[in-house]
């Protein structure tokens, strides 16, 4: 009869156990990456049901789809994803693009989709390896065979498991059928952009608040049915078109370093993509230090500055002669100079003239 009194209690100990014990096991496969709050494989389901790219853009921000999660500027409210697209023959890209700022924006995810044939095209979804800490190809699998898989491998992670989707890698799914592979191989196709922007955004659009991990979960995992995560690259030459286009943010990597540089290290068979560095789209102010090519050999142009050569300039002399010959000039005075007229009285006036000196006789005396 005592025992009955310790029967509520222990009920509500044991069902406290088994939420904490639920919780526990939720929390243990998020990898604590941006792409926790991702879904690849709802993405693939979004552009399955789309008729066009701008209806899957708007699939992708829809709330009740429940396919992005994700807050990367940390605003409290969901980031708005653009599709972004670029064709090559029959290579055709779809970049899931995240804006993050009025100067910021960061590439999620990119859709390669390929047509090989008539009536035959074979797409994947390329997770960005920023967000998912390593490129996580999914693609559609083989009458639910993935979603087996992926209920194996949840230990390892949302988007993981890869190793156990070996045999599924021979699989090619034929996607010619799905409406938005017709409409884009279509001859009056006209490659989408996306017009929206962080200060443009479309009416029917209305930021919802994020969902925990443990909430979320759930919800994307109603997609897990007929998709696959493998290793292999169906479309080789859709990384060609990409890498040009691609678009990373210094907030979003500064952020999750820790965890990205975490979730790698646990990864010994991570291996970083061989591909040439993309800058962000906002570039810091900082020189740039750009290596500087000598030549050992060139010969050298530019005359060298001799510092005792003697100058070549003339001096000039102010005291120099003029040897240049003098053109005679006529002379204005007169040959004869003119007798002055003298002012001595005439003779017989005044004092006599002078005579000339004659030597006077000599007187005798008698």
């Amino acid at each position: 009869m005592k025992f009955t009194h310790y029967v509520p209690g222990l009920l509500i100990y044991l069902s406290m156990s088994v939420l904490s014990a639920n919780a526990q096991d939720d929390s243990a496969d998020s990898t604590g990456l941006p792409g926790d709050n991702f879904s690849l494989q709802g993405a693939l389901e979004m552009f399955k049901k789309a008729g066009s790219p701008e209806e899957f853009e708007k699939l992708l921000n829809t709330e009740d789809n429940k396919v992005n999660n994700l807050d990367l500027n940390g605003d409290g409210n969901i980031d708005y994803i653009k599709v972004v697209s670029k064709k090559e023959n029959e290579v055709q890209v779809f970049v899931l693009q995240d804006i993050v700022s009025d100067k910021e924006s960061q590439d999620i995810a990119v859709i390669e989709l390929q047509k090989n044939g008539n009536d035959n095209a074979v797409v994947q979804i390329v997770g960005d390896e920023d967000i998912y800490g390593e490129e996580t190809i999914v693609e559609p699998g083989d009458d639910g065979n993935a979603y087996n898989m992926m209920e194996s491998s949840l230990a390892k992670g949302p988007n993981m498991g890869a190793d156990d989707y070996a045999s599924t890698d021979g699989i090619v799914i034929n996607v010619w059928g799905w409406p938005c592979v017709r409409y884009v191989y279509a001859p009056s196709y006209v490659i989408w952009v996306s017009p929206w922007s962080w200060y443009s955004r479309p009416m029917w659009w209305h930021p919802w608040r994020p969902f925990a991990w443990q909430i979320y979960r759930p919800m994307r995992m109603r997609y897990y049915p007929h998709y696959a995560v493998v290793h292999t690259r169906r479309v080789v030459y859709a990384s060609r078109i990409y890498r040009p286009m691609r678009v990373t943010s210094v907030t979003v990597r500064t952020r999750n370093r820790v965890a990205v540089t975490h979730y790698r290290a646990e990864r010994p068979a991570y291996r970083p993509v061989n591909r040439p560095v993309t800058r962000p789209n906002v570039r810091p102010n900082r020189p740039v230090t750009r290596p500087v090519v000598t030549q050992p050999n060139r010969p050298v142009t530019r005359p060298v500055t001799q510092p005792n050569r003697p100058v070549t300039r003339p001096v000039i002399q102010p005291n120099r002669p003029v040897t240049r010959p003098v053109s005679p000039q006529p002379s204005t005075r007169p040959s004869v100079r003119p007798v002055q007229p003298s002012h001595r009285p005439a003779t017989g006036q005044g004092r006599p003239a002078r005579v000339p000196h004659q030597q006077a006789p000599v007187r005798k005396r008698g």
